[in-house]
């Protein structure tokens, strides 16, 4: 059986190593056999003994085997290749990470996994449906690192996946095993002795290259080892303080802290009291200021960046202008870790770090009110992305929001939480539709927009605005999932409740996305009617943004498919202009679909492919699977008119399992379904049906970054047949509406 890649080739999603891994030679062997024997393995421990460096550690060494083995069998004797086949076996899909660490609501479990494999789903299935499909025919290494917030949930789904998928395998790390058939626990404890002071050197010489382990300073740099019981996380809190501190000077502070911060004596402590001694002595020796930055950073799920913690941690007893200070102590102290990220420059805490200045901020009586600042915060974040999506920043956009969606979860979570606050949710859900809409995250989305609709109880008059937000959002996504019943049901809600309210602008967006909705369900004079209304509600409120762009995209598209060219080239080419002075890209893609469309019908394959090419690149910087597969599609009608029934069969064997994550092919909509029928008749019968089938298939295999390069390439870079060219020749180069009105009959 072949496997296809789940993306970016078949080796998975690993992080560079940031640091030397130091020692951990016999565990990380151990471990090995262990994943060769059994297809569940948790490595557990204490917080901060090193669960996650030892299993990213053994997950790079099965990656690298299994990479290894394609390229170097051939070369190496029966042992060898007995070895290299082994490891192709078993991971030759690749080895992926999912970090569970800050996921909080168990609804986000199997969506995090999949993100992690790098799946895109838009439809209403459930997400472990998606994840078991994809997983089936694979072979991976599937690591789930931090999951102790959600252990039965974790359990659940690595049990069910592991039934369901054969070829999967899984290496766990949490403070606990899952309980599963089958598991096998691997306990890790701290490293030996000379393993500890080896870190503990490397992590001082790190931070000041003239430390040095000398015959002076080694008694006492061996004892702090001792004391701290070896455990790497208190290792390297220690060694952060070797920059001022001289190792007596460290060991003497600890033994001042000791018996206060354990609670008992110091000859035999448990190893979780050693770790609550580290991180409790680092507080010790912070400043009151610096402990007070701790606590309420602690509020943060994941990365945050610099305003983010000035706006939520300052007050009249934290100056706002004192907390770059403070934030770069802390970073000094390895209580903070710096990051440069898509989104600029962030930090974050270890997760063990983050717990205990949690429990400071609950013990000052704090923590309610810093987690209505952080929601604040990101509502008002939230409020500033829509905003500037509507500009030439849309890219940097996309990528804030991406980083800071740990954070939107948690400030949605926070708005539920509160029954009176329900408005914020509904406010804050609504106001992400750009990121659940143009991003690729319809499906979580659509998560949050049921949620904050569900209460019962109702909203208050003045914050009626903020549902038919979110209900016009809901019609809007569950379209685009081909749910129509929900689509339907939110929309005409929001369209009534927004008559009676006398509230103009969500009538119109309501009646966009009915609009929308005809569109999509081939009912061309009513999408007609609709969007030209909306339109004209848009203009009459003075309402202008991507989503307006869209409504006059969509409309042209409805001209298209019943043959009115003049008008949607008109229509179209207004939204290109005014997206190019705005900067908008988004919507721009969907209006180069559209121009695309009208230059194949015309004839002309140049600029069709001219268009289509950028229109490609657009959505998959934005991760919009919708748009991009609907670029494909038309792609490859461009191709076989191009003379290249092969390529063409190709892409359209790729398109094919991307439909399968948005919802139903091409919509089940006649119009929409037409090149693709064309590009299938003139494919099949300059190949023959067996040679279409064997392109396609290989169109399948390809991973969606290879896709894309390879549908960018135009008839002079792929180096087209001769004998192609002269037989796609007798096949005509027409476009799409040839038999449009043939597939729309088709339908029901």
């Amino acid at each position: 059986m072949r496997h296809r890649p789940l993306r970016d080739g078949p080796w998975g999603n690993l992080p560079s190593e940031l640091g030397r891994f130091i020692g951990r030679g016999a565990e990380l062997a151990e471990l090995g056999r262990l994943l060769d024997s059994s297809r569940l393995v948790t490595v557990t421990g204490v917080g901060g003994v090193g669960k996650s460096r030892l299993v990213l550690a053994a997950a790079r060494s099965a990656a690298e085997a299994a990479q290894g083995a394609r390229g170097t069998q051939g070369a190496q004797g029966a042992e060898g290749t007995l070895a290299a086949r082994a490891a192709q076996d078993r991971h030759g899909d690749g080895v992926w990470l999912a970090e569970l660490a800050s996921v909080r609501d168990p609804a986000l479990l199997e969506l995090t996994v999949s993100e992690a494999l790098g799946l895109t789903d838009h439809t209403t299935r459930p997400p472990r449906t998606v994840l078991a499909e994809h997983l089936a025919g694979r072979r991976l290494l599937l690591v789930l690192d931090g999951f102790e917030q959600l252990v039965d949930e974790t359990a659940d789904l690595v049990g069910d996946l592991l039934r369901r998928s054969p070829g999967l395998r899984v290496l766990a790390a949490g403070r606990r095993p899952l309980a599963l058939a089958g598991e096998l626990a691997f306990p890790l404890a701290p490293p030996v002795p000379e393993e500890a002071l080896a870190l503990l050197a490397a992590r001082a010489g790190a931070a000041d290259p003239a430390f040095a382990v000398t015959a002076a300073n080694r008694d006492a740099l061996v004892e702090v080892c001792e004391r701290l019981d070896g455990i790497p996380l208190a290792l390297e809190l220690a060694a952060a303080r070797l920059r001022t501190l001289s190792p007596e000077q460290v060991l003497a502070r600890l033994e001042n802290r000791f018996a206060l911060l354990t609670g008992g004596a110091r000859g035999a402590l448990p190893r979780h009291r050693a770790l609550r001694t580290a991180i409790g002595w680092s507080h010790e020796l912070c400043t009151p200021a610096q402990r007070l930055l701790w606590a309420r950073l602690s509020v943060f799920a994941g990365q945050f960046d610099l305003d983010a913690a000035e706006y939520v941690c300052s007050g009249p007893d934290l100056p706002v202008e004192d907390v770059l200070d403070l934030v770069g102590e802390l970073q000094d102290q390895s209580l903070l870790v710096r990051e440069e990220t898509a989104a600029g420059v962030r930090f974050r805490m270890l997760e063990t770090v983050r717990v205990y200045g949690a429990g400071w901020l609950g013990s000052l009586g704090d923590a309610r009110r810093l987690r209505r600042r952080h929601r604040d915060w990101y509502t008002g974040l939230a409020t500033w992305c829509e905003l500037d999506w509507f500009s030439p920043r849309q890219p940097e956009v996309a990528a804030l929001v991406e980083a800071e969606l740990p954070n939107l979860r948690l400030a949605l979570e926070c708005c539920l939480d509160e029954p009176d606050e329900v408005h914020l949710a509904q406010y804050l859900a609504g106001t992400l539709w750009f990121y659940w809409a143009g991003c690729g995250r319809l499906t979580e989305g659509r998560h949050w927009l049921d949620r904050t609709l569900e209460p019962t109880g109702g909203v208050p008059t003045e914050y009626e605005n903020s549902r038919l937000k979110a209900l016009w959002v809901l019609g809007y996504v569950a379209a685009l999932q081909g749910d129509a019943a929900a689509s339907m049901s939110a929309l005409h809600e929001c369209r009534d409740a927004a008559a009676q309210s006398g509230n103009a602008l969500a009538s119109a967006y309501a009646v966009h996305r009915l609009g929308c909705l005809a569109l999509v369900s081939d009912d061309m004079a009513r999408a007609r009617e609709l969007l030209g209304t909306a339109l004209e509600r848009y203009r009459a409120v003075g309402e202008l943004n991507s989503n307006v762009l869209m409504c006059q995209v969509e409309l042209g598209m409805a001209l298209a498919f019943q043959g009115e060219l003049p008008g949607a080239l008109a229509l179209c080419r207004e939204v290109r202009e005014i997206c190019e002075e705005r900067g908008e890209r988004w919507t721009k893609a969907y209006a180069l679909y559209v121009l695309a469309y009208a230059a194949l019908d015309a004839g002309d394959a140049p600029e069709a492919r001219r268009l289509l090419n950028e229109c490609v690149a657009i959505n998959h910087a934005f991760h919009d699977l919708v748009g991009l597969v609907l670029a494909l599609e038309l792609l490859a009608l461009v191709t076989v008119a191009e003379g290249d029934p092969a390529e063409a069969a190709l892409l359209q064997g790729a398109a094919e399992p991307m439909w399968g994550g948005v919802g139903l092919q091409l919509f089940g909509s006649g119009y929409f379904n037409a090149p693709r029928l064309m590009c299938l008749e003139r494919a099949g019968e300059l190949l023959g049906a067996e040679r279409y089938a064997a392109y396609a298939a290989e169109g399948r295999e390809l991973s969606r970054e290879a896709l894309v390069g390879r549908a960018q390439r135009g008839p002079g870079e792929r180096g087209v047949r001769a004998w192609v060219s002269r037989q796609a020749g007798r096949g005509g180069a027409g476009g799409p509406r040839t038999s449009r009105r043939a597939a729309a009959a088709d339908q029901p």
